[in-house]
C-alpha cells in the first residue's frame, strides 16, 4: 500500500473529536476561516458561530439550491430578492407558484425553482413550517439530494456532515492525490472528508472547506503559498496540483434544431404561452416553438408557425442545456390583435421582464426585437 492510500486508510477509520492528523487538518483549516471568511447574505460568520448562533435554516437551503449550477456572485442579488419578498418558509409556501418562477428567471435550471415551491410547500403543511434536522429527515424533501442534506444538517443544526460539492472535492483530491477520476472520486472523498469533521464546528468546517476551494484551491493556479494545507498537500509534494481532481471523459452533447416565432401585434405585445409543467423548462414562459426536445429535433422552418403570417428570418440562436446544444431558427411577424388561443396570451413590452422567460426565449427575443427584454436584475 502507497503512503497516499497509508494516509486515507488512517483518516477513514479515525472518528469525528478523536486526536488524529485529521483534527490538525481541521485546526488549520478552521483557523484560515476565522480570518479569511468570505462574508455573505445567506452567512452566520465565525465570531457569532463561536458564541452559540446558527444559521436560519431557510436561508442555508435557499441559497444552496440557488447555488446550484450557478455562481456566488450571481445568486448573491435573487437571495436578497428572495428574502426580501419571502422572508421564511411560510411566506414562501403561500406564494403563488407563478410568482416564484418569475422571481427566478435568468438562474436557469428551472426544475429548482418548482422543488423550491413544492419543498416550502410540504415543511409548511407537513412539518409546522420547521425543517428535518437530520441528514435523512432532509433527503426526503423535494429538491434536497445528498449534499444540499449534508449542507443544511452540518450549518444550520451542527450535525457532523460530511458537505461534498465541487470546491471540497477539488480541495480533498488535492490533499490526498486521489488518483481515480471524478464523479467515481465522490464516495472516496466523502470517506477521506467524514472522520476530518470535528464535532464543535460542523457547519464552519463546510463553509472553510468550500471557501478554500473557491478562493484558493482553485481550478487554475492555485494559490498554494497561502493555503493552510500546504504542509501535507500530496498534490504540492508531487509538483501538480492542477492535475486533481481527475476526471473521466464526457461525451459530446447532441445539437438539436427547432424554430421558435415571435409574433408582435401593432401595440408591440408578444404573443407568449405556458410550458407544460414537466419536462424541460417546466412552467417557464416561451414564444411558439416548434417540437424539439432533448431527443429530436423540431421543425426549422416557417411551415412550423403557430398561425399564418409574413414570417420574417430574424437569424438564429445557440442554448447549451446540461445534456445537449439547441439552435433555434428564430422568425419575427407583424399581427393584427386577435383573442389568443388557449394557453396563449399576449405580454406588453413593459411587462416582458416580469415574465417567467427561461434565457433561452430571452435570446429569441432579442434576435427579433433587440433590447425588448433588458429586464430588471434583482437590486442587491
Amino acid at each position: 500500500m502507497d503512503q497516499t492510500n497509508v494516509r486515507n486508510e488512517t483518516m477513514i477509520a479515525a472518528k469525528p473529536g478523536e486526536s488524529t492528523p485529521g483534527n490538525d487538518f481541521a485546526r488549520r483549516l478552521l483557523s484560515w476561516y476565522d480570518e479569511h471568511h468570505r462574508k455573505l447574505p445567506w452567512r452566520v460568520g465565525p465570531r457569532d458561530t463561536s458564541s452559540g448562533m446558527r444559521a436560519d435554516p431557510y436561508r442555508v437551503w435557499l441559497s444552496e439550491i440557488m447555488l446550484q449550477q450557478t455562481t456566488v456572485e450571481a445568486v448573491k442579488p435573487y437571495f436578497r430578492a428572495f428574502v426580501d419578498r419571502w422572508p421564511d418558509i411560510t411566506a414562501l409556501a403561500n406564494a403563488a407558484e407563478e410568482d416564484v418562477m418569475k422571481a427566478w428567471a435568468g438562474l436557469g435550471y428551472y426544475s429548482r425553482a418548482r422543488n423550491l415551491k413544492n419543498c416550502a410547500d410540504l415543511v409548511t403543511t407537513v412539518y409546522g413550517g420547521r425543517f428535518p434536522n437530520s441528514e435523512e429527515g432532509l433527503r426526503t424533501l423535494p429538491g434536497i439530494g445528498d449534499y444540499t442534506a449534508a449542507a443544511i444538517a452540518a450549518i444550520a443544526f451542527g450535525r457532523p456532515a460530511a458537505v461534498v460539492d465541487g470546491n471540497v472535492e477539488r480541495v480533498m483530491t488535492r490533499f490526498r492525490a486521489i488518483e481515480i477520476p471524478l464523479p467515481e472520486a465522490k464516495r472516496i472523498v466523502r470517506e477521506a472528508l467524514r472522520p476530518l469533521v470535528p464535532a464543535d464546528r460542523p457547519g464552519d468546517f463546510a463553509q472553510a472547506t468550500m471557501d478554500l476551494g473557491a478562493t484558493i484551491c482553485t481550478p487554475r493556479r492555485p494559490s498554494c503559498f497561502l493555503c493552510p494545507l500546504r504542509p501535507e498537500c500530496s498534490a504540492l509534494e508531487a509538483g501538480d496540483p492542477e492535475r486533481f481532481p481527475l476526471r473521466a471523459a464526457k461525451a459530446g452533447r447532441p445539437l438539436r434544431r427547432g424554430a421558435a416565432f415571435v409574433a408582435m401585434r401593432p401595440d408591440g405585445a408578444i404573443l407568449l404561452r405556458r410550458r407544460p409543467d414537466k419536462g424541460l423548462l417546466g412552467g417557464m414562459s416561451e414564444v411558439p416553438t416548434s417540437g424539439w426536445s432533448a431527443r429530436v429535433d423540431g421543425d426549422a422552418t416557417p411551415q412550423a408557425a403557430p398561425l399564418a403570417a409574413d414570417w420574417i428570418a430574424a437569424g438564429k440562436v445557440l442554448h447549451v442545456f446540461t445534456h445537449f446544444e439547441l439552435e433555434l431558427s428564430v422568425y419575427r411577424a407583424a399581427v393584427p390583435d386577435f383573442a389568443p388561443p388557449p394557453g396563449h396570451r399576449w405580454a406588453r413590452p413593459d411587462d416582458i421582464h416580469d415574465e417567467a422567460l427561461p434565457t433561452v426565449m430571452k435570446k429569441a427575443i432579442e434576435a427579433a426585437i433587440p433590447g425588448v427584454t433588458r429586464q430588471r436584475r434583482p437590486q442587491g
